[in-house]
């Protein structure tokens, strides 16, 4: 599989054969979240919209929306907030601005509390038209509202001056009084006009009209992440890794698969496949203990990167294969009566392959079976076997641990004539004696046999 590609069949076999575990490390990580959530206390956020008025740019609106949540906005309100250790800083990361469609900026704040976050975002949005609208009169500072005030007053003081000198004039029906009435009030007209004018261009006025369209909704959910989603993501997060990492194993399986290769690995000539019923009980691995039964709970105990085995024959054609593995090594070693039929240590298929081929044999040849660990592999050294045949089943072993295998024959001065390889089918109901070729001849024996007594 280190060559394949990732199909859709394998993640289908994965699920298939490694849903137990899978499940298991999804409930692990739905535990996971949980207690992440129990860590981090829920949170409530909530919005206030300031209405803009007059003609406003994206790029404006942009601009408004980053005051409103700057420190300068955001230390205002946490100094009328007042909450006991809570700083501005603190709050910043708490409260977001973002510009809507319709010159509209949306003020979001985050607490504790359903009450906290209604109150956070009601009075940033308090301060963000506050300080917008002493920003547009030219200062920042809390002075600059004064001078207006204070400028309407003084115009206020002259037209009560203005007034009191129009009464102290000569009241008579001088010219000079006249004059001097007239020149007053025109004084004052023009001091009115220019108020109005002044009022008219006060950028403040123009531009800075904004509006809070009321306060802030009290939030009834938790924002995200819920507790919920940290529960669900959990669990999806630990069943992807899951079957990621399956697939990673898969793609880095050096495990030989072909006949070829595995010949190769051997240094030696393929003489034959063979094929045994599969049976879940010969891919287990591991022995007895708390860790087997474990293994076994959660399906880890077979492999899951081995094909579904095909359907095979009857016995008779099984055993056809087995019969001409036999005369192919008569004929290959026509002097060798005695073999040693080196088997990988923890292959319980290629184990019952051997043990068929030494039942098929007859004892022509005569096969020793011997079974050896693959990390040291250890093979009894030559007595009055002519040679070592291996047998061994397809992608369970290195090319490396094979190469160890032959040296381990090399060293015990064996000569690998062949290797057999053995895969793992499923088994047909077996056919009646009928239609068997091995109960053919008997069933003609007995019937010649019954003939005979019969006459």
């Amino acid at each position: 599989m280190s060559e394949d590609t990732i199909r859709l069949v394998t993640i289908g076999r994965i699920l298939r054969r490694r849903w137990r575990l899978l499940a298991a490390l999804a409930v692990v990580g739905a535990l996971v979240g949980y207690g992440t959530s129990v860590l981090f206390p829920p949170r409530y956020t909530t919005s206030a919209s300031v209405l803009l008025a007059g003609q406003w740019e994206e790029r404006e609106l942009l601009t408004q929306a980053e005051i409103a949540a700057s420190s300068a906005v955001v230390d205002r309100a946490a100094g009328t907030l007042g909450w006991s250790g809570v700083s501005g800083s603190e709050l910043q990361d708490q409260v977001s601005a973002t510009a809507a469609d319709g010159n509209i900026i949306k003020i979001s704040g985050t607490a504790e509390t359903p009450e906290r976050a209604q109150r956070l975002s009601d009075q940033v949005a308090k301060q963000f038209v506050t300080f917008a609208a002493r920003i547009a009169g030219g200062s920042a500072e809390p002075e600059a509202d004064s001078e207006p005030e204070a400028l309407r007053k003084q115009v206020e003081e002259t037209n009560r001056r203005i007034t009191d000198l129009a009464k102290s004039a000569d009241p008579g029906k001088t010219v000079e009084g006249v004059q001097a009435r007239t020149a007053l009030e025109k004084l004052r007209t023009s001091l009115e006009e220019a108020m109005k004018k002044l009022d008219q261009a006060d950028p403040a006025t123009n531009k800075a009209g904004m509006v809070v369209m009321g306060p802030a909704a009290r939030p009834t959910g938790e924002a995200p992440p819920t507790r919920t989603q940290l529960v669900v993501g959990g669990a999806v997060l630990f069943f992807l890794l899951a079957v990621i990492g399956h697939l990673t194993a898969a793609r880095m399986n050096r495990r030989l698969r072909t006949e070829p290769e595995i010949a190769a690995a051997l240094g030696s000539a393929l003489v034959g496949t063979v094929e045994v019923p599969g049976e879940r009980s010969a891919q287990r691995t591991g022995g007895g203990g708390p860790r087997t039964w474990i293994r076994r709970l959660l399906g880890v105990d077979t492999r899951w990167d081995v094909p579904t085995p095909r359907s095979s024959g009857d016995e008779a054609g099984r055993r056809i294969r087995y019969r001409r593995v036999c005369t192919r090594l008569r004929v290959q070693l026509p002097g060798a009566r005695r073999l040693l039929a080196v088997v990988p240590e923890g292959d319980a298929i290629a184990l019952r392959a051997a043990g068929q081929l030494v039942a098929e044999a007859k004892s022509d040849p005569l096969l020793r079976v011997v079974e050896v660990s693959v990390s040291q592999p250890m093979v009894p050294d030559r007595d009055t076997e002519s040679g070592a045949l291996v047998v061994l089943s397809a992608g369970s072993w290195t090319a490396g641990e094979l190469a160890g295998i032959a040296e381990a024959c090399a060293d015990g001065r064996h000569e690998v004539v062949g290797v057999v390889v053995a895969g793992a089918v499923r088994a047909r109901p077996a056919r009646s004696a009928a239609h068997h070729p091995d109960n053919a001849t008997p069933a003609l024996a007995a019937r010649g046999h019954g003939t005979g007594g019969s006459v």
